[in-house]
């Protein structure tokens, strides 16, 4: 017999919609979070900023050689610039505003001359890019550790939990000074100049050491609310292996902790990285970096305090827009926060 229900043409579950409707689609968290996002104009802007420092910090070769300058060079010193002076016999910038002038967008440095536009956008190339170096392996050791100290528990917590407060009991600022000789002296005759690319590897892995564990324990308190959850426990039931059961159950619903945390984690390494070497134990001359700008403009601030300006609002602006955009991104993963 015919079930009446595939006679009847308006039951059809495979109906084609009425012409002019709209067809109701799903979406999934991530394109609601995009949405949410894309709606909050401070969140686009300040976006749109941060993505423009990493565009500046990757072409910088190319505007320094649009600017016919570079971070190196001794233009008040090099006599192949002597027909074109930029200092005056006190060695202060010539001009107006630290010497900005056409040849010299940003003006110039005290004493030697170098070009300050050059020397900030290779300074920012340095710092951004190290300190996204440094974010990510933070990032990365953190959710693992906290994953499965939070995810196993009982001994295992117990004993990553000791070792978490153990590195939080360092006074992180003090042992940054202390550890950066320290680690140096181990690979560098203290007779030898250190070379740049092995600071820039002892500073990350001191960054590293002492910096993992807020993200562990965020990761852990997550986790420690979610393995009880009905999902999790039908995983368990069904035969996942705990390998399967965090990478497809728990692990994503951490991505918005580990995301947020990320926009704040990246403005406060590229600070700590410029403290390092405006204390003289990170970059040191001649490398351009954030920090040595800062340092320098301390020496020349009561001469010529137009050499602050440029580099302390670059990085002033560039931390807002990612504290900023810290905020945007954790009311678009959960507007509910923002109420």
């Amino acid at each position: 017999m015919t079930s009446p229900v595939a006679l009847d043409p308006e039951l059809e579950t495979d109906a084609e919609p009425v012409k002019g409707e709209q067809k109701l689609e799903g979406r999934s968290p991530g394109q609601l979070m995009w949405q949410r996002f894309k709606r909050d104009r401070t969140g686009v802007i300040c976006a749109v900023v941060v993505i423009l420092y990493f565009v500046i910090s990757l072409l910088a070769p190319l505007l320094v050689k649009l600017s016919g300058t570079d971070p190196y060079t001794l233009y008040g010193q090099d006599p192949t610039y002597a027909d074109k002076p930029i200092l005056d016999q006190f060695g202060l910038p010539l001009g107006y505003f630290g010497g900005v002038s056409g040849d010299h967008w940003f003006g110039v440095e005290p004493q030697y001359g170098r070009d300050l536009f050059a020397m900030l956008v290779y300074g920012m190339r340095t710092s951004l890019f190290m300190a996204l170096g440094v974010t990510v392996l933070l990032m990365v050791t953190g959710v693992i550790i906290g994953l499965i100290g939070g995810y196993f528990g009982g001994r295992t917590d117990y004993w990553i939990g000791r070792v978490t407060d153990f590195f939080l009991s360092f006074p992180q600022q003090l042992f940054f000074i202390a550890f950066m000789p320290v680690v140096t002296a181990f690979f560098v005759d203290p007779r030898e100049a250190t070379p740049t690319y092995f600071r820039a590897l002892a500073m990350l892995v001191v960054l590293w050491l002492l910096g993992w564990m807020g993200m562990a324990r965020l990761v852990r308190s997550t986790v420690l609310s979610l393995r009880e959850r009905e999902f999790v426990e039908a995983a368990k039931v069904s035969g996942a292996s705990p390998w399967r059961i965090v990478r497809k159950e728990i692990l994503p619903n951490v991505v918005t902790p580990i995301l947020v945390q990320f926009t704040f984690q990246l403005p406060s390494t590229i600070l700590t990285i410029a403290f390092l070497s405006f204390a003289g134990v990170g970059f040191v001359e001649p490398t351009p970096d954030w920090g040595r700008l800062f340092a320098a403009a301390a020496k020349y601030t009561e001469q010529d305090p137009a050499f602050l300006f440029f580099p302390g609002a670059a990085l002033v602006i560039f931390v807002l827009a990612f504290n900023l955009l810290g905020d945007s991104v954790r009311d678009a993963f959960d507007p509910k926060s923002g109420r």
